[in-house]
């Protein structure tokens, strides 16, 4: 059932006043009157100030008339996503073209260690408290504990020769080679006595954090001060005494993911009429299929990338178009015509395309000169079905690559069961329950073989299936290999890299996942690998993603995902 709507105002808080007694057998109601949503603010004077040292320097006076000047203009797309990520404080600086100091929280250094050389032209400021959190997480091999050993030697890189009496003016972060770094770094070096409201215990890290921002924002009124946390509850907190506060979005690749690249594009049904004048085609036989090109010219085609799929589905009974765009030469592009995955002579390990964008994934599956295919689609579109079956079609029956490797982010669902006994095969094979379901699917395909040559299928198609833990990936160098990364959507864009850069001469690398089903804490749709590397790799004539969009695991399983 769906939740309603939030209410458009806060109700406001009663008092002994607004309760009548009520007289006998008469029902009374409380006297209630609705508050405004934003409460008038007590102004600011604005104070000018002559030059001063840097870690004193108010850019220009903040005023409240800009901040609710910022909040109130309408954007639009991406923009207005961000621009209700960000505080009204930072609204209103970024309108005014204010330098802001922004206070990082510590999780924001462990999340991203190079966070401090990201921040453009404004100022960082580092309390102690950070640096006492990042000393406690430094030890260990998880990526966390990376991350902190990481922005602990950033950190000495960048004070290592400057003065003592100097650290109070501020260090340059472009000191060590980060040109878009503008800002300066500063530390706290005394303490900043700053009262937070009663109830808040003192002795929290988070509390001292708070304590610092509120000291801050007094010492200097006329300079937009802002808390960056990862931590939702510590911005709430922020939020509630009247700091600003606001997410760490520089990782973000995409702030709406329904901006993200889905690989498909409809052409208008006028396609044809606008740039088909003096449109050329021929024939090429490519890897024993005959494909016809277009070479068409208009002003569509600057909006359109390569290996991005192209279709018009006309209304009115005329064939249909499905098309790949092979070149693009500024208002030229060539368009090539698509096998056909869907007939069954053209089946792939027994498995046809089911509908449109399963036809697509299995036109970029078995293309040897698309090296790195990435699916995205919700539960039952195929994902793992049609990877694996152009695995083992290249595989077994073409040869073009020598294994399958399977690998997968080990993030469970719910509660962790422990360690798991055996080889690295073992251990990873309760994580592998997908590929078996899907194995198992493939064997069935041949009815002919009987029970004793499907078995002896399997045994072959295991022989040629390796399952790895990426535990041990770093290092590696895989030759003439299909590389399926399963779940890819729980990797952050760091494991991403170091898993796509393990590809040598003739490997193909297939990442699978859904956005929608993240695991891993401190990902979000925004800044999950798959996502980045969705973003990176479009318009690379070697690469192609598309995003399967319908379900055909079972009605049940397609009526789940649209109702729960």
């Amino acid at each position: 059932m769906p939740l309603p709507k939030m209410p458009s105002k806060p109700a406001a808080l009663l008092s002994i006043e607004d309760y009548p007694k009520a007289e006998s057998n008469k029902p009374v109601k409380p006297n209630i009157a609705l508050v405004d949503t934003a409460p008038p603010a007590p102004a600011r004077a604005v104070v000018a100030k002559a030059a001063e040292p840097a870690a004193k320097q108010a850019p220009r006076a903040r005023s409240t008339t800009a901040k609710a000047a910022a909040a109130d203009k309408p954007t639009s797309g991406a923009k207005a996503v961000e621009s209700r990520s960000k505080s009204t404080t930072s609204r209103a600086a970024d309108k005014m073209g204010m330098s802001k100091l922004f206070v990082l929280d510590t999780n924001v250094l462990m999340h991203d260690p190079t966070s401090l050389f990201r921040f453009e032209e404004h100022d960082i400021y580092l309390p102690m408290v950070t640096l006492e959190e990042l000393d406690n997480h430094k030890k260990g091999m998880s990526e966390v504990a990376r991350n902190a050993r990481q922005i602990s030697r950033s950190l000495d890189a960048l004070v290592s020769d400057i003065a003592e009496d100097a650290i109070d003016l501020g260090i340059p972060l472009a000191k060590l080679g980060n040109k878009d770094a503008k800002g300066r770094l500063f530390f706290q070096t005394k303490l900043q006595n700053a009262a937070l409201p009663d109830g808040l215990p003192q002795g929290k890290a988070d509390n001292q954090i708070l304590g610092v921002v509120r000291a801050l924002d007094q010492q200097y009124p006329e300079r937009p001060v802002v808390l960056v946390s990862k931590d939702i509850n510590m911005r709430l907190k922020a939020r509630a005494i009247g700091l600003p506060a606001e997410d760490y979005f520089n990782d973000h690749v995409l702030e709406d993911t329904d901006l993200l690249y889905s690989g498909i594009q409809q052409l208008p049904d006028d396609f044809w009429n606008k740039h088909g004048k003096g449109m050329e085609s021929w024939q090429e036989n490519k890897h024993g299929t005959g494909y016809t090109y277009y070479r068409v010219t208009g002003p569509y085609v600057p909006s359109l990338l390569v290996n991005q799929f192209v279709f018009i589905e006309p209304r009115n009974g005329e064939p249909s178009f499905y098309g790949q765009v092979s070149q693009i030469n500024g208002k030229t592009a060539v368009l090539q015509t698509l096998r056909d995955f869907g007939h069954a002579k053209n089946s792939v390990w027994g498995i046809t395309a089911r509908n449109r964008e399963q036809n697509f994934a299995l036109n970029l599956l078995m293309n040897p000169e698309c090296d790195f295919v990435t699916l995205l689609g919700q539960a039952g579109t195929g994902k793992t079905l049609l990877a694996l079956a152009a695995g083992l079609a290249q595989v077994l029956e073409t040869k073009l690559y020598n294994e399958i490797i399977v690998t997968r982010v080990t993030v469970p669902v719910g509660e962790d069961i422990g360690f798991l006994p055996g080889t690295e095969e073992e251990k990873m094979g309760p994580w592998m329950g997908a590929f078996d379901d899907n194995l198992e699917v493939l064997n069935k395909s041949d009815g002919d073989a009987g029970e004793w040559g499907r078995a002896a299928t399997q045994d072959l198609i295991r022989s040629r299936i390796k399952i790895k833990s990426l535990n041990f990936m770093r290092g590696r160098t895989f030759v003439n290999k299909f590389l399926i990364i399963d779940e890819a959507q729980n990797l952050t864009p760091k494991q991403m890299k170091t898993l796509v850069t393990r590809a040598g001469p003739g490997t193909k690398i297939i990442c699978l996942g859904n956005i929608a089903q993240i695991d891993t804490p401190y990902l979000t749709e925004g800044s999950s690998g798959l996502t980045y590397v969705v973003d990176r790799f479009k318009g690379w004539s070697h690469s192609g993603h598309v995003t399967l969009a319908r379900g055909e695991r079972s009605r049940l399983a397609d009526h789940a995902s649209d109702v729960l």
